[in-house]
């Protein structure tokens, strides 16, 4: 989940939210979607937001920010959102049923990234029990949690030196996977089978060591160099993957097998792909062991 701009769930329902002035502001539009059932929550939050303004509670509307958010084709688009607060206020120009647990809700994940600022751990607790709970292993997790580490670094870094967010840092990334992997983001995503599901949650071991190995070769370089601006750190994304992409071809051909997979957690969960995988390595071991118990009896009696 990423830290500044993440996807809620209240009864199966998404509500999108983004952390601004140093809280969170959720969208308008979700929360009526929720609250009211409406099919068009777009349209009643038109009508709710005059009907408001003609009671003369016109502030409450006033302090719902326009904020950009991801709309449904991917894109970042403004969007009205309310803080907690303001929100709370809202709720009570919708009638629903479902308004008092949807209040206790709000208070809670309103809360959670403040706790979490904090007190980071708290974070990476609630992180780990959420991939848990979608069939991870505790040893990928730990890989992913350290990946989320690393990419952190790297875009904090970016931001430092005068690169723009969300355009220019996609371009750099796609930089450090393709040197890596030889593929973009998008090829890399579309190899997988994947649509709109997160990429690195769709990693083997293999995959995420070697994306933080390039993200934090990158981070490195950065810095020694002093890059500043996108030019410059273009370049350093570029040296970056390609040392991760070294590092890879090298494995690929001490192994004899390929990193970049293919494979995905879409239907069966990670953890228990790693059951199998095991499960499939240890007939393999036992069938190497049988062949040389067998070559030896043969040789012994010189068959």
């Amino acid at each position: 989940m990423d830290a500044n701009n993440a996807l809620v769930v209240f009864r199966d329902k998404k509500i999108r939210r983004v952390w601004h002035d140093n809280e969170w502001y959720f969208s308008v539009v979700d929360v009526v979607g929720v609250l009211s059932d409406s099919s068009d929550p777009r349209n009643y939050w038109k009508v709710l937001k005059h009907r408001i303004m003609e009671e003369g509670s016109d502030e409450t509307v006033t302090k719902c920010n326009q904020l950009k958010l991801p709309a449904e084709d991917g894109k970042l688009r403004e969007t009205d959102c309310a803080n907690v607060e303001t929100l709370f206020r809202l709720i009570q120009s919708i009638p629903s049923p479902k308004a008092e647990p949807f209040k206790l809700w709000l208070a809670k994940v309103g809360y959670e990234r403040v706790q979490e600022i904090e007190n980071p751990e708290l974070a990476q607790a609630r992180m780990k029990e959420i991939y848990k709970a979608k069939g991870y292993s505790d040893e990928w997790i730990e890989k992913r949690v350290r990946g989320i580490a690393v990419r952190q670094e790297l875009t904090d870094e970016w931001k430092n030196r005068g690169v723009k967010q969300n355009v220019e840092f996609a371009i750099l990334t796609n930089e450090i996977s393709k040197a890596t992997f030889g593929k973009t983001i998008d090829e890399y995503t579309d190899f997988k089978g994947l649509k709109k599901e997160n990429l690195r949650d769709h990693m083997d071991d293999l995959e995420l060591i070697f994306t933080m190995l390039g993200e934090a070769s990158t981070t490195k370089i950065a810095r020694s160099k002093d890059a500043q601006g996108f030019p410059e750190n273009k370049v350093a994304a570029r040296k970056g993957g390609k040392i991760a992409g070294d590092a890879r071809k090298n494995l690929e051909v001490e192994s004899g097998e390929r990193v970049v997979s293919a494979e995905n957690y879409l239907k069966i969960p990670e953890k228990e792909k790693r059951k199998l995988l095991k499960s499939e390595l240890t007939i393999k071991d036992a069938e190497e062991i049988g062949k040389k118990i067998k070559n030896g009896i043969a040789k012994k009696h010189g068959l």
